[in-house]
């Protein structure tokens, strides 16, 4: 077996402590789960890419930032207004850093605008990790926050696709074009992954 498969195939609570080491190993993740916390947002997490790519780079030697395009950062504020949200996001900027920039997004929001700009409906969420459960890849369905000292993880299909370097669909949503369209970016960042086709 190769090297940046070491951990795939491992039981959950074995994969969950190496997602914990490689973490505690990461100024940038350490860095923005602090930035995250004294930014006090309602439910907040840091999602997606900057968890699974910074686990992908340190498993595969590459530089840290290596293909990050940004931090995104979920909340979940009942108060939906454009207001709100910028003020959220314009005081997010003076904690994190511009580069990778961070997107702050109030999941309390997507079903106001997601119909429009993707052509399908989209449920009312009542917390932010409910939008995590529908990302078109199941790799990419994992967030992480600080509740004090300890880190919490929230990953509903488990870690063995991200270990795995498994780019499988979750088909939740109808999100075919997503998942093809992500891999295909990614999987010319890391050459290592593999690509499950969305099920006919």
């Amino acid at each position: 077996m190769t090297a940046h498969l070491r951990f795939a195939g491992l039981d959950p609570a074995t994969q969950d402590q190496a997602l914990r080491g490689i973490t505690a190993q990461s100024q940038h993740l350490t860095r923005w789960l602090h930035a995250l916390q004294d930014l006090d947002l309602p439910d907040g997490w840091i999602v997606s890419g900057a968890i699974y790519n910074l686990v992908w780079n340190h498993l595969t030697d590459r530089p840290a930032l290596h293909g990050l395009k940004d931090v995104d950062l979920f909340y979940f504020d009942p108060d939906t207004s454009y207001d709100a949200e910028d003020r959220a996001i314009r005081h997010a900027a003076t904690h994190f850093p511009a580069s990778p920039p961070a997107q702050l997004r109030n999941q309390a929001c997507v079903h106001l605008w997601y119909p429009q700009r993707f052509g399908q409906p989209y449920p009312q969420l009542t917390h932010a990790c409910q939008a995590i459960d529908l990302f078109s890849t199941r790799s990419h369905c994992i967030a992480a926050r600080l509740s004090g000292e300890a880190l919490e993880i929230y990953a509903p299909f488990g870690l063995e696709d991200m270990f795995s370097f498994r780019l499988t669909p979750n088909t939740a949503l109808n999100n075919r074009e997503t998942h093809h369209a992500k891999s295909a970016r990614q999987m010319a960042q890391w050459p290592e992954l593999q690509l499950e086709p969305w099920p006919a």
